[in-house]
């Protein structure tokens, strides 16, 4: 036991230094990680009459923060009792396998380009009711994967199965696969990181959205500077539509 909870904190160390910031396992009573639970109860507050299984994190473009919030989000499910499915749909730019330390050998690309069972690219984690589907080699044709009738039915038979499905995919304005996926799943929250994202490009992200009638959930505002000029230098804020003067309207 003493073994195990040793090696558990050397992996949440390492993935700190390295890229995505697992903050809610490594410090689930922190600050931010109280902000991340908040994030996930706002979410399924955002549509009280429908029941979200399936929920993409998507962003307009690079380095805004998506595979972060989306992986301490699947950890923040997780924790609060929910057995948690969290894929790396992003087959392009995966990280997943590297944020929990796991092989990518086999992965979704894997599943969506054989026949090969599905529950067999499932990989457990060290965190309890989170289990992950790494991405895979990288196919040479992301986009055919993702909008083939083997992609529909692994989501739908995950669905039976698990709780929440969480899909970290593409940005928006990069590649169609995130529009393919959309059109698939429950909801859609759009990761805008301040100081960075371009009210265009948000515009833009929502307008490729609605032509796909996906459901944006709303956006999480990545790397808010503190008010008070000491603490954390990021921090996330949920808001509900799709800000930045771009309303239900499309006005």
């Amino acid at each position: 036991m003493n073994i195990f909870h040793r090696k558990r904190k050397k992996l949440s160390t390492d993935t700190l230094r390295n890229g995505v910031k697992l903050i809610t396992d490594v410090d689930p009573k922190d600050i931010v990680s109280e902000q991340f639970r908040t994030v996930r109860t706002n979410i399924n507050f955002s549509a009280v009459n429908q029941k979200l299984k399936t929920i993409i994190f998507t962003s307009s473009a690079v380095s805004e923060g998506k595979s972060t919030v989306s992986a301490n989000l699947a950890v923040i499910w997780a924790q609060q009792g929910q057995k948690a499915l969290f894929i790396d749909s992003d087959l392009r730019r995966p990280t997943l396998h590297t944020t929990f330390g796991l092989l990518n050998t086999n992965g979704l690309s894997t599943a969506l380009s054989t026949d090969i069972d599905f529950n067999s690219v499932v990989q457990k984690t060290e965190i309890d009711n989170l289990s992950v589907i790494t991405s895979g080699p990288i196919p040479p044709n992301p986009s055919y994967l993702l909008a083939s009738n083997r992609m529909k039915e692994l989501i739908s038979y995950f669905k039976k199965i698990y709780d929440v499905i969480i899909l970290d995919v593409p940005p928006l304005l990069s590649v169609t696969d995130t529009q393919i996926i959309a059109a698939q799943v429950d909801g859609v929250v759009l990761v805008v990181r301040q100081g960075l994202a371009q009210k265009l490009a948000i515009k833009r992200s929502t307008e490729l959205l609605k032509m796909v009638k996906a459901n944006l959930l709303g956006y999480v505002l990545n790397d808010v500077a503190p008010k008070n000029g000491y603490g954390y230098g990021y921090g996330y804020g949920y808001g509900y539509g799709y800000g930045y003067g771009y309303d239900n309207e499309g006005k």
